[in-house]
């Protein structure tokens, strides 16, 4: 096929996702302040979407706590520099099995299910420009834990975020999930042109070999938007043969912690080397209101209270 590279890329921060890093890295957040900073760092250094989860401010640990969203969105709003607000929605559909032998009951301690309105509330409350659909059901590299997302529970989900007018990014991890997402435009619960992001190399979705990664491209619409990432060392590869494959990029701390051997990265130094790749490559960077004319996004203040 031939090389239809991207001239003018936006760039995703995850900026600290809900994995067990807090503890394996200094610069890793976890207060709303600390993901906050991070994010309007992120932007400063040349990402014009920042994609956020929040976090226990004491443990670290993920969390889907309203107010930490809150806090989170009201000082990236309320900060000097722009940027293009993404909050996951992914939390709240975590099940974690008791065992080989005995699957039933669940771990409860570890599992975290709730009802598709709890899981869009905190879209509501904050109106980001772009919230998260993880478009499947997958197993993930602990042994007992599935990510769980039934084709219903997306349907209303995904109904919801456009009922809101908050833009769904699809976050696949397989062609599979692909597959689901093109029915739900189909469907008229997303409106196309879509957004997507794909997620490579999570154990076990689609391993990050090239052949796959283009398998996951070519399985994207020829209309819609596209960016993808893959995991620690493979982080800064993929932006250049993202960029090479037609897409835009995403880096950050929830998906890789390093900027070299034996150097913790910050989310800026992390975007900062995504610019240089990109800008190398001979494209363009854009930024926050380019991205928002290009996908049809509305900044809006969160909801009064």
């Amino acid at each position: 096929m031939p090389l239809t590279m991207n001239r003018e890329v936006f760039i995703t921060c995850a900026v600290t996702g809900s994995g067990g890093t807090q503890d394996r890295s200094p610069h890793v957040p976890r207060s709303p302040e600390e993901i906050a900073k991070s994010a309007i760092d992120a932007a400063k250094a040349g990402a014009a979407i920042v994609h956020c989860h929040v976090r226990d401010p004491e443990t670290g640990k993920p969390s889907r706590d309203l107010k930490y969203y809150r806090e989170v969105t009201e000082r990236i709003r309320d900060a000097e520099v722009d940027v293009v607000l993404n909050l996951t929605a992914g939390m709240g559909g975590d099940i974690v099995f008791g065992g080989v032998e005995s699957p039933f009951p669940v771990n409860a301690a570890a599992t975290d299910m709730v009802g598709a309105t709890e899981r869009v509330a905190h879209v509501a409350d904050c109106l980001p420009e772009i919230c998260t659909l993880d478009c499947g059901t997958m197993n993930f590299a602990e042994a007992d834990y599935v990510m769980t997302n039934t084709p219903g529970m997306l349907r209303a989900m995904g109904k919801m975020m456009t009922d809101l007018g908050v833009c769904p990014e699809i976050e696949a991890f397989d062609t599979g999930h692909l597959w689901f997402a093109k029915e739900l435009v189909k469907e008229g619960v997303l409106n196309g042109p879509a957004l997507v992001q794909l997620c490579m190399g999570v154990p076990w979705g689609a391993p990050n070999d090239l052949n796959t990664f283009m398998a996951m491209v070519n399985n994207v619409p020829s209309d819609w938007n596209w960016s993808a990432f893959s995991l620690g060392r493979d982080q800064m590869p993929y932006v250049a043969a993202t960029v090479l494959a037609g897409g835009n990029v995403r880096v950050g701390l929830e998906d890789n912690l390093w900027l070299g051997k034996g150097q913790l990265a910050t989310n800026a130094q992390l975007v900062e080397r995504a610019v240089t790749i990109i800008e190398n490559l001979g494209a363009r960077v854009i930024g926050p209101d380019e991205v928002r004319k290009k996908l049809g996004l509305t900044k809006r203040a969160p909801n009064a209270r």
